[in-house]
């Protein structure tokens, strides 16, 4: 692998046209090319996946999207966190070749009908708290991955849920583009990298920290024979008594498709520690192998 020149502004394009030409003109040198989707307000865990797909490929683009198909009318749209000339700099910092950021209609083009939907592994957990989100997912991940043509693209496992969809639908959908799955990027005192990590307050940053703390002991019961419906019990009573106002779920299920487990011990199962929680306004989400 050529080692990649840090410190190189990435080039930056707005359209598919672009996109593909640049693509096309590495390809036809021969050389991989490595998609990390993200929406911007980039951090550590997002550069341990331009990282990753180093490893797997000569050429890295990051794609910097803040998919509104995604978002309830609800929810933080025009809140989230931005920075484009900040993520910029990041993308240079780590030797990424592209970044590739278009506005709204360069992908969702007047007159866009067409919406990616999945049952199964996309139906329980954020599918069932949040039922507009895996659709917008599924589409522009799928988009993207058509614009790009990737021979690789990258997925953080902190959006454990999102991995499967995503892997399922390339599945279903013959896209020809190979999946990986980036371990969870944490920060010293184990919680989960996140851009929403930003609206937390001091104090409830602080408390942040109870989240993988009742994840782990939680995994620790099981893995000792416990009972799964009471280590999610008493996860949730952990984070509920550190001040988390509301938990969406705490589940144990099958690391595959996301099938239940329990109620009782899990047995030979592979299972995955599932977490959804909202601490004062900030809803944080995690997962972790039982």
């Amino acid at each position: 692998m050529v080692p990649q020149a840090l410190g190189k502004t990435p080039k930056i394009v707005r359209t598919v046209a672009e996109l593909r030409a640049q693509v096309a003109a590495w390809k036809a040198v021969g050389e991989r090319v490595a998609l990390i989707p993200t929406m911007g307000a980039l951090h550590e865990g997002h550069l341990s996946l331009i990282a990753l797909g180093q490893a797997h490929a000569r050429r890295t683009v990051a794609s910097v999207f803040v998919n509104p198909k995604q978002f309830a009318p609800h929810e933080d749209f025009d809140s989230y966190p931005r920075g484009e000339a900040r993520d910029a700099e990041l993308l240079a910092g780590v030797g990424c070749d592209l970044m590739f950021a278009p506005n709204v209609d360069e992908m969702y083009a007047p007159g866009f009908s067409t919406t990616v939907n999945l049952t199964g592994v996309s139906e329980p957990l954020e599918g069932a708290a949040r039922p507009q989100f895996f659709g917008g997912v599924a589409t522009v991940v799928t988009k993207l991955l058509l614009q790009s043509q990737a021979d690789v693209a990258i997925f953080g496992e902190k959006d454990y849920q999102q991995l499967q969809v995503i892997r399922r639908v390339v599945k279903d959908l013959d896209i020809p583009v190979q999946i990986v799955g980036a371990p969870t990027a944490r920060a010293e005192d184990g919680l989960a990298l996140s851009s929403r990590n930003a609206y937390l307050s001091p104090e409830e940053r602080a408390a942040a920290v109870a989240l993988p703390d009742a994840m782990k002991a939680a995994a620790k019961a099981v893995a000792a024979g416990g009972r799964i419906d009471e280590a999610e019990a008493a996860a949730k009573a952990a984070l509920t008594a550190a001040g988390f106002r509301q938990v969406d779920y705490v589940d144990i299920r099958e690391t595959g498709d996301l099938s239940r487990l329990g109620p009782g011990p899990i047995g030979d199962a592979r299972g995955r520690i599932l977490v959804a929680a909202w601490l004062g306004k900030t809803r944080l989400i995690d997962n972790m192998a039982v």
